[in-house]
């Protein structure tokens, strides 16, 4: 693709020496005469570059310059000026020019000028593709009223300084949630710092939180700063915080109400501005009860508590997530895109999956990679995932869904499937008659039928 370049001069001869220079280098041109001509050509034309003069008839280089940035914030302006000052460099600099040059224009000065500026516009590119590589990664991602309420719980609290405690099980994708609060937040240009409290012994876990001084244990041969300093100014994720030791709480209560960190070894301290957020996957009521959890600890850091909801309680989400795992595996790793059958989606929307989020998207990495046919079917999923076709009748054996339900609201779903379920095949699958036996609109019934993934069954 040919890099694009606006030429704006009031000069025509200077307009048409640009042109033929930049032609023979294999760039578009387009020129104009004018600021004003200039602001209506640029969303037109989407330059990489502008040259523009400083001194024009009518508005000048200055105020065009203005109309451009506000035009688009990643302009790329070179101004150009016969009468150059360092006040008007100055002031084209702060509104957001490139570079200035002065003339006579230079020829070689003018190419360096542009390549320069090109590969800038190149390197913006690519850090906006990376943040957004970034971003998908960690999508949250679903519209169910379960998880719909954990966004706006995250949305509301993310602006703020308060601390966050999230709970929910494992695989349910809490490190998500706290990285979207910190990408929402005022501290998102700041480091965000992770630490696994389980991964960590606990004779370790204090160097790793507030750092050490040479020699103040064996092994440490040299100062270190801790995940405390190294989030300074910005947020520091406590995963797992209910398997940390009762000595380390301590000191993340004191760090917690002062303020202040010390290194191991050191009794100086070190103010720091940290936002925590912690995660775990136990009651830590309970963990309290027992012995093994500060109670003021859990007051400091249940400021605004979000509960993240297991799979098997936003089950309407799957389809979502599959497709979203799906496009994710396939860019990076080169797997060819297959698309999941409709009745492959309903067989993996009605597993529990144990394992909830990072369980279904290893299973959906091992469809793509082991089903043979070019697209995703039910036989896949039973053979390659390990998923089992539900059982849908009534009755109170172990398959029976209501039987592994955690809420209420769980269980009215569940229950409300298989009663569906079971009317449906009364009539022989007849939705007229079955909407008529229970007094429902039959655009209501399909609905429901549509939300418990029956659709597949309905002839």
């Amino acid at each position: 693709m040919k890099q694009r370049v606006l030429v704006v001069d009031d000069e025509k001869g200077i307009r048409e020496a640009l042109r033929q220079l930049l032609e023979y280098e294999e760039m578009e041109v387009q020129t104009c005469a004018s600021g004003a001509d200039a602001v209506k050509l640029y969303p037109e034309f989407r330059p990489h570059v502008v040259l523009l003069d400083v001194k024009m008839q009518g508005r000048d280089g200055l105020a065009t310059l203005r109309d451009l940035r506000a035009l688009d914030r990643q302009a790329q302006v070179v101004m150009i000026s016969g009468h150059g000052t360092i006040q008007t460099a100055v002031e084209a600099t702060q509104l957001g020019a490139y570079d200035f040059l002065e003339k006579p224009l230079d020829t070689d000065r003018v190419l360096l000028t542009l390549r320069n500026a090109l590969q800038h516009v190149d390197l913006a590119s690519e850090n906006v593709r990376l943040r957004d590589e970034v971003r998908s990664q960690h999508e949250i991602v679903g519209s169910s009223p379960a998880i719909a309420h954990v966004i706006e719980r995250l949305e509301r609290v993310a602006p703020t300084s308060a601390r966050v405690l999230i709970t929910g099980e494992n695989g349910t994708g809490k490190e998500l949630v706290a990285r979207a609060i910190h990408a929402l937040s005022p501290r998102a240009a700041h480091a965000f710092v992770e630490v696994n409290c389980a991964a960590i012994p606990g004779e370790l876990i204090e160097s790793e939180l507030f750092g050490h001084v040479k020699g103040s244990f064996t092994g440490a041969f040299a100062d270190r700063a801790g995940k405390f300093e190294l989030a300074d100014g910005g947020t520091l994720f406590l995963d797992e915080i209910g398997d940390m030791s009762l000595a380390a709480q301590a000191k993340v209560l004191r760090a917690l109400e002062d303020g202040v960190v010390s290194r191991v070894g050191s009794e100086k301290g070190l103010g720091v501005d940290v936002r925590v957020i912690a995660a775990t996957n136990k009651d830590l009521v309970g963990e309290i009860a027992a012995g093994r959890f500060r109670e003021d600890l859990l007051y400091r850091l249940n400021v605004v508590p979000i509960e993240v909801p297991p799979l098997r309680a936003r089950r309407g989400d799957i389809p979502q997530l599959v497709e979203h795992f799906a496009r994710q595996l396939t860019r990076p790793a080169g797997l060819q895109h297959k698309p999941f059958d409709k009745d492959a989606l309903a067989r993996l929307a009605a597993h529990d999956w144990p394992g909830n989020i990072r369980e279904l998207r290893n299973a959906v990495e091992r469809l793509l990679i082991l089903a043979s046919g070019a697209s995703i079917t039910a036989a896949d999923v039973e053979r390659l995932a390990g998923v089992e076709a539900p059982d849908l009748a009534l009755g109170t054996g172990a398959a029976a869904p209501w039987i592994r339900a955690t809420t209420f609201e769980e269980f009215k779903q569940a229950a409300e499937r298989a009663f569906l379920h079971a009317k449906l095949r009364e009539h022989d699958w007849n939705v007229s008659e079955t909407a008529r036996t229970l007094d429902m609109p039959r655009s209501n019934l399909y609905k429901k039928i549509e939300r418990y993934q029956l659709a597949r069954e309905v002839p």
